[in-house]
């Protein structure tokens, strides 16, 4: 094939990914916002967003078909089923970022914002979206690896015997696979690793950007002190006020411009206030409406399954539950594995400015080469050797975790990256002239300062190793004549019984696996994100001192 088709195809790619991406910035602005208002509506959100994250996109292939395919039908159908698809790869990590960075804006900032009476408009202007910036931008690099590790099975799909595409590098991988055409298969990954590379300087060059303009620093160069006079002038590394909190109070107090603000100190209007109680109301309604449906259509549902087949769950529940935490094991083995990554490559990265203009664009190549596409190369070239030296268990759950770990670990790296970015000036000060060490850097400064980042990077790992999991515990005939299957795992289940045609038993251990998921969402995520905003905000270090 033409190597212009291809070109042109990883161009629509990109766009189309591009796109979804600040798409799914702007409804995860409106999203975090009603989810740091209302505590209902986060108690509901911050589940579902877990869940949906930790679901893969192949599982949306049936609502896909029904929704958009039927209901839309022709190529229009096709396009909008295939964007649905990217967006779901590309959305759920950085909706989770936007909450958590308006979850841990600094106590005086919000002060200042409720004691002028800001409207929802400049306070979204003039506070939560300038102090989400760094945090949504480092979770764009992740969404976009992500988007192109699915994009052979977003751009084309097959639905029992039909197959439905669109135009995209995705379709075209997928077609030279089938043909056998190894070339074209190359030339394409070069494509996308141009692509790639390019997208990663701009988004390098965004996020230094992003740091530089809108994370609490200050204007202070680094002093190294003598040792004797550490301990009287250690306190002066916080003495000088922030750049950004310098310009935003100017703007409040200087007479001129007080007026650009909508009302005086003081207690909201009470027509303003009566907006409020009404936004309220009907974020409660809506609740409540959804919570119906979804309980009126669950006890249908239930009541259309027959005797039989509920005893059949019932008693597989235990296998399901052994396997559910077989798997657990398995993401945290992954998850374990892309923390260290993390804080150690992560730190050089962020830490040496070279390094990372060469690095990160190959660290994003990596993790943006669609796996499905090339492992079957890799599993081909290995699979002589690890049966020669390994019996095939122990082989087999190396590929599981290889899989696992390139589906999820740059979710981490770069939310942590940009995290190390982002702390104050002041606080690296007092690394230099206390001339700590790494480890007693990351103990006392770098990892509590980059905390939230770390609960947004976590969460999202633990979401996402699923989806690489699942494609490594039961991909039949991998190479033509091999498959790769585990012997007891969730997601081997759920693609044994949908290959099978046993769509209730695979729907059956879903359900059981997304109230997990959910619990986990409440337990882990929400929580850890209200110990990041009480504890763990760097900012108010500076503000404190």
């Amino acid at each position: 094939m033409d190597i212009t088709i291809i070109a042109l195809a990883t161009v629509a790619t990109i766009g189309r990914i591009l796109l979804l991406m600040l798409l799914s910035v702007l409804s995860g602005w409106a999203l975090a916002y009603l989810a740091v208002k209302s505590r209902s509506f986060e108690n509901a959100y911050v589940p579902l967003v877990n869940v949906m994250e930790s679901i893969p996109v192949i599982a949306f292939l049936p609502v896909v078909l029904l929704i958009f395919i039927q209901g839309i039908g022709g190529a229009l159908g096709v396009e909008v089923a295939v964007d649905f698809l990217v967006f779901d790869a590309v959305s759920w990590n950085i909706w989770i970022g936007a909450y958590q960075a308006f979850k841990t804006v600094p106590e005086h900032l919000l002060e200042v914002s409720e004691n002028y009476s800001l409207s929802f408009g400049r306070r979204m202007l003039k506070l939560y979206i300038p102090h989400s910036i760094p945090r949504v931008i480092s979770n764009l690099f992740s969404s976009f690896a992500d988007a192109f590790f699915y994009i052979t099975v977003s751009e084309v799909f097959t639905v029992g015997v039909n197959t439905y595409q669109t135009f995209g590098i995705g379709t075209l991988i997928a077609l030279f696979t089938r043909q056998g055409d190894i070339i074209n298969v190359y030339y394409s990954l070069a494509c996308i690793a141009v692509g790639v590379i390019a997208v990663t300087m701009l988004l390098t060059t965004m996020s230094r950007h992003s740091v530089a303009k809108y994370s609490v620093d200050s204007t202070l160069e680094i002093i190294h002190r003598s040792p004797a006079s550490r301990r009287f002038r250690a306190i002066d590394v916080f003495r000088s006020r922030t750049r950004y909190i310098s310009r935003y109070a100017r703007r409040i107090t200087h007479p001129t411009r007080r007026g650009r603000f909508e009302g005086e100190a003081g207690a909201p209007t009470p027509i303003r206030h009566l907006l409020t109680v009404a936004a309220k109301s009907l974020t409660f309604c809506m609740g409540i409406v959804v919570l119906v449906y979804l309980v009126y259509s669950s006890l249908m549902i239930a009541f259309a399954v027959p005797g039989d087949t509920w005893r059949t769950f019932l008693t597989s529940t235990p296998y399901l539950l052994y396997s559910m935490g077989a798997d657990y094991l398995r993401v945290l083995v992954v998850t374990a594995a892309a923390f260290g990554v993390a804080i150690s490559i992560g730190y050089v990265l962020a830490t040496h400015h070279r390094a990372s203009l060469m690095l990160a664009p190959v660290v994003q190549a990596v993790s943006a080469f669609p796996a499905p596409a090339y492992f079957p190369l890799v599993f081909i070239a290995t699979y002589p050797f690890f049966t020669a030296t390994l019996p095939a268990a122990y082989s087999t759950e190396i590929y599981v975790f290889t899989l696992g770990f390139l589906s999820c670990f740059y979710y981490i790296f770069f939310d942590f990256w940009i995290g190390v970015q982002a702390i104050p000036t002041q606080f690296w000060e007092v690394m230099h002239n206390y001339e700590l060490g790494w480890r007693s850097r990351m103990r006392r400064i770098i990892l509590p300062g980059t905390f939230p980042y770390l609960v947004t990077g976590l969460s999202s790992t633990i979401n996402s190793a699923w989806a690489g999991i699942e494609i490594g515990e039961f991909w039949p005939n991998i190479d033509g004549t091999h498959s790769l299957e585990v012997r007891d795992g969730m997601m081997k289940y759920i693609g044994v019984n949908m290959a099978s045609g046993h769509v209730e038993n695979a729907a059956w251990v879903s359900l059981i696996f997304a109230i997990v998921v959910a619990i986990y969402g409440i337990v882990f995520t929400r929580n850890l994100m209200d110990l990041a905003r009480k504890k763990y905000v760097v900012e108010e270090g500076v503000y404190a001192a």
